[in-house]
């Protein structure tokens, strides 16, 4: 799409919005002064987008509908089948709904982008294939994964799978309900705020969010740089390790990707929980919305822990408890400026920018009535604040989050791993058509409490479902050290081992 020269009134308009007083003669010798650079521009717009090919063929699919989605959880079905062999041979896998997959849609939960066609692979679905796994599909998603229920996508809301009506988590909503229902192996999930482990301590699997840079976010639809994570949901710790295995490491282009470290996940599964530490934090329970069964079947999961073997303590970190309020500017301002007025992607990265993705997200400002609520919410407050105070409290933000992590960093040299609920409550009822905004954005926010402090600290989080209450699960949060996440597979499998989750 060519770039032409402005016109008068055009560069008078844009003059205005920076409050530039231009005189007739200043508009047209700015006019002039742009011409050539409006040429190369022109240069760069026919040249090749030089974007990777796809290496499988594959079908775009179809929209699931009725007694083929009970649960609401695909937005498309296909088969895209990997290589003959690999670690992931025999395994089927769902990529969440913001994940790049060449010539299959992807809506991101957005009516406003919906129609949306990828025209190149995310790196970890080429990971995913070169492993011999086959590709099912894509998993609904939040509304722009702006939210910890399932209430938000535009397609309609995605049921827990353990009681209709009732949340299954967000953002990665239809990516644990298809892996608690089985029909997926496993399934990638993102993690801003706590969209891989939220919705798996909703629906009862095991989700890790890694290390941040662990795992590379090429070509997939970014939130805010910082705190971009994606990474596996799985019905049990052997497969979310090996999904892991499959995908981390550098792919040469993430810039949140700075010297990872990796290593053989499967590997760990081969030891007990025998001889480590475990800080269980304090300050992880008893929060003003805390449900007393979910503090008192995590806790009950740490003392099992300490009868395999494992040394459990508890530990106060006070620090934890601004972790939410920390995450608030860095989420909110920077998904305002990088997802919403920077068209999905922003500036200042060296990665590969999908040109189409870029141009189809900018058409919200012509739609913006269809947004979500809660895309409105951080919306209006993110270009609120950065009209009246600037980067100011973002920065704040992240100068404090160094406090944060040196106090998670403190205990962790005491302690192997630190635990807590993953979240302070169960699954909810989810809002009724017709409820109160207010209602409609509390659902989507109250359960963020222990799971977004990890996503500015960047330190590996896993959900490990730990029991049922009133026939809803429950999970606990195990935390490790940067790119220490064997360490939390080790406990994880041992626990696992005890036997059914659901019986504890």
């Amino acid at each position: 799409m060519p770039v032409t020269v402005p016109t008068s009134e055009q560069l008078k308009e844009i003059a205005a919005q920076m409050g530039l007083t231009l005189s007739d003669a200043d508009v047209a010798s700015f006019i002039g002064l742009m011409t050539p650079s409006i040429a190369g521009y022109n240069v760069v717009d026919e040249l090749p987008d030089n974007l990777p090919e796809p290496k499988y063929p594959r079908a775009a699919g179809q929209r699931p509908r009725g007694a083929e989605n009970p649960h609401n959880a695909w937005y498309v079905k296909t088969t895209v089948k990997g290589a003959a062999a690999g670690k992931l041979a025999g395994k089927t896998v769902a990529l969440k709904d913001n994940v790049m997959l060449a010539a299959v849609p992807m809506m991101n939960g957005a009516s406003t982008l919906e129609g949306y066609v990828p025209d190149v692979d995310a790196t970890i679905a080429t990971r995913i294939l070169d492993a011999g796994g086959t590709i099912l599909g894509k998993a609904h998603c939040e509304y722009f994964c702006l939210s910890g229920g399932s209430h938000t996508n535009a397609a309609g809301p995605v049921h827990n799978p353990h009681r209709r009506g009732y949340s299954a988590g967000g953002s990665s909503s239809g990516s644990a309900v298809l892996v608690a229902t089985g029909e997926v192996d496993m399934a990638i999930g993102g993690d801003q705020g706590g969209s891989i482990r939220i919705p798996s301590s909703f629906c009862g699997v095991y989700g890790m969010k890694p290390t941040h840079g662990l795992v590379p976010y090429t070509g997939i639809m970014p939130i805010e740089i910082y705190v971009d994570h994606t990474g596996p949901i799985t019905a049990n710790v052997s497969d979310n390790a090996l999904l892991l295995e499959v995908i981390a490491g550098a792919d040469g282009y993430d810039p949140r990707q700075y010297a990872p470290k990796v290593h053989p996940y499967t590997e760990a599964l081969r030891s007990d929980a025998s001889g480590l530490r475990i800080g269980v934090v304090k300050e992880g329970f008893g929060h003003p919305v805390s449900e007393q069964d979910v503090d008192a079947k995590v806790r009950k999961a740490a003392l099992l822990l300490g009868k395999l073997g494992a040394r459990v303590e508890e530990v106060s970190i006070p620090m934890h408890l601004l972790g939410s309020a920390l995450w608030l500017p860095i989420g909110i301002e920077g998904l305002t400026q990088t997802m919403m007025w920077g068209d999905g992607y922003g500036l200042s990265r060296p990665d590969p920018y999908v040109p189409s993705l870029l141009d189809l997200p900018r058409g919200w400002r012509r739609r913006a009535n269809d947004l979500s609520e809660t895309t409105k919410l951080f919306t209006l407050l993110g270009t609120y604040i950065n009209k009246h105070h600037g980067s100011r409290y973002y920065g704040k933000a992240m100068n404090v989050t160094r406090k944060l992590i040196a106090a998670y960093d403190e205990a962790l040299a005491k302690y192997d791993l630190l635990l807590m609920p993953t979240t302070p409550i169960k699954a909810q009822k989810m809002p009724e058509p017709g409820a109160s905004r207010e209602e409609y954005v509390q659902r989507a926010l109250e359960m963020i409490a222990n799971t977004a402090p990890f996503d500015i600290s960047h330190h590996p989080a896993m959900a490990i479902p730990c029991g049922m209450s009133d026939g809803l699960p429950v999970s606990m949060m195990l935390i490790g050290k940067y790119w220490d996440e064997p360490a939390i597979y080790r406990a994880a499998h041992a626990f696992e081992q005890m036997g059914d989750w659901r019986a504890l």
